[in-house]
């Protein structure tokens, strides 16, 4: 076996102890049989995701079932290669190779599951007004393009490597909005959303993320298929192992 499997594997053990250990006093249930598959050593990565990768509940670790695999790819890069930072996402990547990086985007994409109801969220009419016209009209005066213009019409991503926006909480909104604007985040050059954030205000980015936040997401939504024409601002993106963009 490969060693950043065997590393890999060790995580994934690290990761059903944790598990057991927060779950201790609650009813015993028959422990499922091992298999050698991407979802048993991808539990590794449910256990801050939630169950399937649909997003933990404390709001901080977001969703990653069913976003584009470019998407999902590029942040795995980015986090492996220090573009992006948090330290135990980048524990988990480091030993792992573009190929593999790519199994598991491939894995997580694949998988349709229904999104939970947006969370109560407390953000001013005013507010709400404002961040419905960013997300869908966009501010040409200070050249801000609409969210919608590169996530898509419903704002459940675009192939094949930007990520819906829907189904997120309004903290990890604000927090990548942020890390874009202070310079924190950096990801392939060019970086479209560096470009687009540092347009915004920070009354901006609270008006944006409470409405997106608020935002039902359409049933088992789907990215939308690759524009037919230029985005508003130009996007870099890894090479996928196998060669295309």
């Amino acid at each position: 076996m490969p060693c950043y499997l065997k590393h890999f594997w060790r995580l994934v053990c690290l990761a059903s102890c944790w598990l057991a250990t927060s779950t201790a006093g609650a009813q015993t249930t028959a422990r499922p049989p091992f298999e050698d598959s991407m979802a048993q050593r991808m539990q590794a990565c449910t256990a801050c995701h939630g169950a399937q990768g649909r997003a933990a509940p404390d709001g901080y670790y977001p969703r990653i079932a069913g976003k584009p695999a470019g998407y999902l790819y590029n942040q795995l890069l980015n986090f492996r290669d220090g573009r992006r930072h948090y330290r135990l996402m980048a524990q988990m990547v480091d030993p792992l190779t573009d190929a593999y990086l790519w199994e598991i985007a491939q894995h997580f994409a694949a998988l349709e599951l229904p999104y939970a109801a947006p969370a109560a969220v407390q953000v001013s009419a005013a507010d709400l007004a404002r961040g419905q016209q960013l997300a869908l009209q966009g501010d040409p005066t200070r050249r801000i393009p609409a969210c919608a213009s590169c996530h898509g019409s419903q704002l459940t991503g675009m192939e094949p490597a930007t990520p819906g926006l829907l189904g997120l909480p309004r903290d990890y909104l604000n927090s990548q909005l942020g890390a874009w604007r202070t310079g924190q985040r950096r990801a392939h050059t060019p970086d479209c959303m560096a470009q687009v954030a540092e347009q915004l205000s920070q009354t901006d980015v609270s008006a944006v993320s409470g409405w997106l936040a608020t935002q039902a997401v359409p049933a088992f939504a789907k990215p939308a298929p690759p524009p037919n024409q230029a985005l508003p601002a130009a996007c870099g993106s890894a090479h996928t192992p196998g060669g295309r963009p």
